[in-house]
């Protein structure tokens, strides 16, 4: 009832619209999309209010449960039953990789705006689909933006603009790692991560994929080629015994094979000929979430490490080399990207609050009726990266071209990247 009460007064001055949000999945990414979909209105002043309208998924009284902690008005054991819903405008996915396409394009035919986790699909295939699912519910009104949660890291969109003002001037080197160490031990269960059908690949598509975006983003080029090496270090695991959350599970006596890489570790080039080379393992004992960075140009320097994401350290190469070197620059100041609204000077943010930031960035593309970034453009973009990685490490890192895109996708891709570099 206070659903469509509200709804009732939108019309009214001084009541803002609502956006009913349907999400499907409640695990780890649903947890996390759904502090952002809770958080973002009370924190920023939107042009629309977000609305839990409903919550998917298969295990009814898992998916009841998640609804209540977390917030969602109602819930659903069959997606199809939640994309079609009068009250939901925005479908939400948070599955895995297999279920991206058949989801996104269904609640993009049925009139609904998409949020899609990344990586976009398993496949270049389905990407493409979606993609194209886009390109043609743009039309109609509904706009569709893909889950990279990093490029919303305060320190990350302020990187972005120090290098579209050009304070790096041309770029020389990108260097990326992404480290985690939850499969170290050969007895953890074989989760649906581990599984190709499920998850498209391992490491590569789970951290990769963020990396690669982060690099392509920041550097505002795309990669055109790779030299690729990967490993599966463990290659059979016991079978999952009962569900898995999060990164937790528990293991029964029977053993199953892992289809999917435990790591890999390549190098690229940009379309500009800057270098950049990449590392990502869930095998690195000792590492829980390492995402560090470190771009160099010929003016200058940023790095980055994600366990202190409110830091950016900026070496400006002009100064004199007497008093020149990287600094420290909290990113915690009003005049930074998304803090505004938060808390004063130094008080630091953390992981959560990107998934604010990223629904605070769709809601306002909706509202105003832009494209919102990541788009789907960009997801396949990432995801003909992967390929060209998988393709190269299958030949022994012999040198693969990434996928070529149509001159219409790659306009497409650069519209929606300006928004994103006018904001930050």
């Amino acid at each position: 009832m206070e659903l469509r009460d509200s709804q009732s007064l939108s019309g009214q001055a001084g009541v803002l619209p609502t956006l009913g949000v349907g999400m499907v999945g409640y695990a780890f990414m649903g947890a996390a999309h759904s502090q952002g979909w809770r958080t973002a209105g009370r924190v920023f002043d939107l042009p629309m209010r977000p609305v839990l309208a409903a919550i998917g998924g298969r295990d009814a009284a898992a998916v009841r449960a998640a609804a209540a902690k977390h917030g969602w008005a109602a819930a659903e054991t069959d997606w199809r039953d939640l994309v079609t819903r009068d009250d939901v405008q925005l479908v939400d996915i948070c599955t895995p990789g297999d279920s991206h396409a058949e989801i996104a394009v269904a609640a993009l035919e049925a009139g609904k705006h998409v949020l899609c986790e990344k990586p976009l699909a398993n496949t270049v295939a389905e990407a493409e689909m979606m993609v194209a699912a886009a390109e043609r519910a743009r039309e109609r009104g509904q706009l569709a933006m893909v889950g990279f949660n990093y490029r919303r890291v305060p320190a990350m969109a302020y990187a972005r603009r120090l290098i579209a003002e050009g304070r790096l001037g041309t770029l020389r080197h990108v260097r990326c790692a992404y480290l985690q160490d939850w499969l170290v031990d050969p007895e953890f269960p074989l989760t649906w991560r581990l599984l190709r059908q499920h998850a498209g690949s391992g490491a590569l598509g789970d951290l990769g994929a963020h990396i690669v975006d982060l690099a392509q983003y920041l550097a505002g080029e795309p990669l055109v080629g790779v030299s690729a090496l990967s490993e599966t270090f463990v290659r059979e695991r016991p079978l999952l015994a009962g569900a898995s959350a999060g990164l937790s599970a528990s293991g029964s006596t029977e053993r199953g094979a892992v289809t999917v890489d435990d790591a890999a570790v390549f190098t690229g080039r940009l379309a500009s000929g800057a270098l950049a080379s990449f590392e990502v393992s869930r095998m690195a004992s000792g590492r829980k979430n390492s995402l560090r960075l470190e771009i160099n140009g010929e003016l200058g320097s940023i790095a980055f490490d994600l366990e202190r994401l409110n830091e950016l350290f900026f070496h400006d190469h002009t100064e004199p080399a007497a008093s020149s070197g990287f600094r420290r620059i909290l990113v915690t100041e009003p005049e930074h990207p998304y803090l505004e609204a938060w808390w004063p000077p130094g008080h630091a943010l953390g992981y959560e609050h990107t998934f604010a930031h990223q629904a605070r960035d769709l809601v306002e593309a909706i509202a105003a009726g832009t494209d919102p970034t990541p788009s789907f453009a960009d997801g396949l973009q990432v995801q003909r990266v992967l390929a060209a990685v998988e393709e190269s490490a299958a030949k022994n890192a012999v040198y693969t071209p990434v996928q070529a895109q149509t001159q219409a996708q790659a306009q497409t891709q650069a519209q929606a990247q300006a928004p994103v570099q006018a904001q930050v």
